[in-house]
């Protein structure tokens, strides 16, 4: 399974962690930055990470910045993007289970480390429970801009 990571100066040292983390479980990281704690601008990787998913580069992503807010904000405005922005292990679930999620969004400033790895953890090891649920993901597809 391919994960792609991104985030912006505000997340750099989250994400770089938890890129180690996916790596030592046996993930293929992609990382499209940010490549330094150097200030960059927040949408450019969100969009650079999403655009990955959605031309079926990498399954699912995990993105960084300050709050976690403004990166999958601009993740979302990709079409066929679904990323969650979460601050705990059960958001993360849901996320999965009632959303089908692609993306997860976490905030460096927000969330302890361990409790990201926590959640990017358990956001990859949960399915989708389709169902009732399968038809609102429908209508998130739709919505969106082409990519």
């Amino acid at each position: 399974m391919t994960i792609v990571v991104g985030s912006d100066h505000a997340g750099f040292t989250h994400k770089e962690a938890l890129k180690s983390m996916l790596v030592d479980q046996g993930y293929t990281v992609v990382d499209v930055g940010a490549f330094s704690a150097d200030r960059v601008d927040y949408p450019d990787f969100g969009v650079a990470a999403a655009r990955l998913i959605a031309h079926g580069v990498a399954d699912y992503g995990v993105l960084v910045c300050g709050s976690g807010i403004g990166i999958s904000i601009a993740a979302n405005k990709i079409k066929g993007i679904r990323a969650a922005n979460v601050t705990s292990v059960e958001m993360a679930r849901l996320a999965r289970q009632h959303n089908n999620a692609n993306m997860v969004a976490v905030g460096e400033r927000i969330t302890p480390i361990e409790e990201a790895r926590e959640i990017v953890t358990a956001f990859l090891s949960t399915e989708f429970e389709g169902g009732r649920h399968a038809a609102r993901v429908e209508k998130l597809d739709d919505l969106g801009a082409p990519i």
